[in-house]
């Protein structure tokens, strides 16, 4: 299978980020903003994976643990915790990440395809991978994450 970014050309910045130990990055262009508030609602019968929604000035969005729904274990709620809200198919949702690092600039050219296997995550939620001095960042694909909602 031909790796999803290696249709992608020319520059792209990613917001890196902790899920659990595993390192990802998202193109900066997908996020709407990043946000502190851990405040939401718990919705009844929801997926294990939706932790609830909440009220960001007047926008109802839905919170997705997203170490839960890719397969590693639940995020944990601290003081480092963030909210990354991104929008897919009209709705704004935010997925709820460890802790938020840097942002890496990068081409797409220099992305390499995922492993079959990334520290137990499901290679099809990425785009692929990028080495950024010593560490390797897994390009979330936002759309296939989300794409089962």
């Amino acid at each position: 299978m031909e790796h999803a970014a290696k249709a992608m050309t020319g520059p792209v910045q990613l917001a890196c980020f902790f899920v659990g130990s595993a390192l990802c990055g998202i193109d900066i262009n997908v996020i709407q903003e990043m946000n502190r508030q851990l405040e939401m609602t718990r919705v009844p019968q929801a997926p294990a994976y939706v932790l609830g929604i909440m009220n960001l000035r007047g926008r109802i969005v839905t919170i997705i643990d997203l170490g839960r729904k890719l397969g590693l274990a639940p995020s944990k709620q601290t003081d480092s915790s963030r909210i990354i809200i991104v929008n897919s198919r009209e709705e704004n949702i935010g997925l709820l990440v460890d802790r938020i690092t840097d942002v890496v600039k990068a081409k797409w050219e220099e992305v390499g395809p995922t492993p079959s296997n990334i520290k137990g995550m499901k290679d099809a939620y990425f785009l692929g991978v990028l080495k950024a001095s010593s560490d390797l960042v897994a390009i979330l694909d936002v759309e296939e994450v989300l794409g089962d909602e």
